[in-house]
């Protein structure tokens, strides 16, 4: 019984912080390779590249999530500050929110709205398909045990 109590400590040891920062600065530059790889008449940003690897690592177990968690965690509380540099760029330009801001604030209110339909309707697709394909249970529980 004492083992099986040790065992499952040691599956959920967290990294180190500077194997967690070096999990994400790997997957970043892998990112950065990847980029220039995308046409011009298409360009994703490096950091969108990085979030897909990341989430592909994860779901696939190849990271676990406990070796990024606690990095990850800080860099969501510090992303207030990170959003700085938008805000300073965005009061640069100013004159173009004077002359188009109206317009803008629609595109931003319109594209919301068909992001929340498409994402809505995506949802009750993916329901749909694990209730009448898979013949699945689609009650939501969270089992998570947090020590």
């Amino acid at each position: 019984m004492a083992d099986k109590s040790n065992t499952t400590q040691a599956e959920t040891k967290d990294a180190p912080i500077l194997v967690q920062m070096g999990i994400f600065a790997g997957v970043l530059f892998v990112s950065s390779l990847i980029s220039p790889l995308f046409p011009p008449t298409f360009p994703v940003p490096t950091p969108v590249i990085g979030l897909v690897l990341l989430y592909l690592l994860l779901t696939f177990h190849i990271v676990k999530v406990e070796w990024v968690d606690k990095f990850a965690t800080f860099m969501i509380g510090m992303i207030a500050f990170l959003f700085v540099p938008s805000g300073i760029q965005l009061t640069a330009s100013l004159d173009i929110m004077k002359a188009q801001g109206v317009q803008l604030i629609v595109a931003i209110i319109i594209s919301t709205v068909v992001l929340l339909v498409v994402i809505a309707y995506t949802t009750s697709f993916f329901i749909w398909i694990r209730k009448t394909v898979f013949h699945g249970d689609i009650s939501v529980s969270e089992t998570v045990d947090k020590k």
